[in-house]
């Protein structure tokens, strides 16, 4: 059967390079308004929040049950403290199973505890009035307004590169897939080899042996492709995404399937190790670049062309 290109020292570094430069040239272009619009943004809700509040001093039970409920407000409230708090950690430390505004309405206590979470973390730099027992000048408002704002609009700005450079590279890679034939079906878990799509097909965020592929692909010949997207934004970040992760589901559904009845792909793109490209395909992880989509388009039309399909 005929397998995907696994590639020698001087093409995998060629082709590291070449990710990095594409990766460099992606963040230089990025631009800055979209930072700047987030900070204007979280400015007016933060100068709200400080409004209705009466600059943290005061928050009864109505006032809080309108911040809480409101998405928008919530997510700058949980900024406020020092650092700020992440929404499961939030829950956790309130003991509140939900953040749902039904639920929230229904449950005063639990909206009181959460509020009490942020007070008691509450970022001392920021808001020095609250500590020193009196009203804020308007220099200290203005400066922690601004502050908050920038906090929470530098991890929206994070979440975005994350979230879109996973999605760039899913898209990419299912243009690949239909353009070279292949009709997308409803998942299904698979547990066993029979329960893969039908030659010619594929389905997305499917459960594979009890882990998730991103793709799980019907090859012409019988075989099942597995294939993760990844995208890396640094060298360490390289060996988790790379190497904890992907490699390491490749051995496991190799070890539960057989290197005869699947081929695990990574579609890959950013920053890299080389050692980590080295590691994964010594494992049977076959590497497809963003960059070098074509290497799969070739390789899908070659193991139809070998099935006779």
């Amino acid at each position: 059967m005929i397998q995907p290109p696994e590639w020698d020292d001087q093409r995998l570094e060629a082709d590291r390079q070449e990710s990095i430069e594409r990766f460099r040239q992606e963040r230089l272009r990025e631009p800055v308004d979209l930072y700047a619009s987030l900070v204007d943004e979280q400015r007016r809700i933060v100068e709200k929040l400080l409004e209705m509040t009466a600059d943290l001093e005061r928050m009864d039970d109505a006032e809080l049950l309108e911040i809480l409920t409101n998405e928008t407000y919530r997510d700058s409230f949980r900024y406020l403290p020092g650092p700020p708090i992440s929404e499961d950690d939030w829950k956790t430390l309130a003991l509140a199973e939900s953040l749902a505004p039904s639920r929230l309405q229904r449950d005063p206590a639990t909206a009181r505890r959460l509020a009490d979470v942020v007070l008691a973390a509450i970022d001392r730099q920021r808001f020095p009035w609250l500590f020193e027992k009196r009203e804020a000048t308007q220099a200290e408002r203005n400066a922690a307004v601004l502050a908050s704002a920038c906090l929470w609009a530098y991890q929206r700005v994070q979440a975005e590169r994350r979230s879109s450079g996973k999605k760039r590279l899913e898209d990419s890679c299912e243009q690949c897939l239909q353009a070279n034939g292949f009709r997308r079906v409803d998942r299904r878990p698979i547990r066993v080899p029979r329960d893969a799509p039908n030659p010619g097909t594929y389905c997305c965020e499917t459960e594979v042996a009890g882990r998730r592929a991103d793709f799980v692909v019907g090859l012409w010949d019988g075989r099942m492709g597995l294939i993760e997207c990844k995208d890396s934004n640094s060298l360490v970040n390289s060996i988790k995404r790379l190497n904890n992760d992907t490699a390491a589901k490749a051995s496991f559904w190799i070890q539960q399937f057989g290197q005869a009845a699947i081929v695990p792909l990574a579609v890959i793109s950013g920053v890299f190790y080389h050692d980590s490209l080295t590691r994964a395909q010594q494992v049977g992880l076959r590497l497809v670049w963003e960059h070098g989509m074509d290497e799969l388009g070739r390789w899908l039309q070659a193991v139809r062309r070998d099935a006779g399909a």
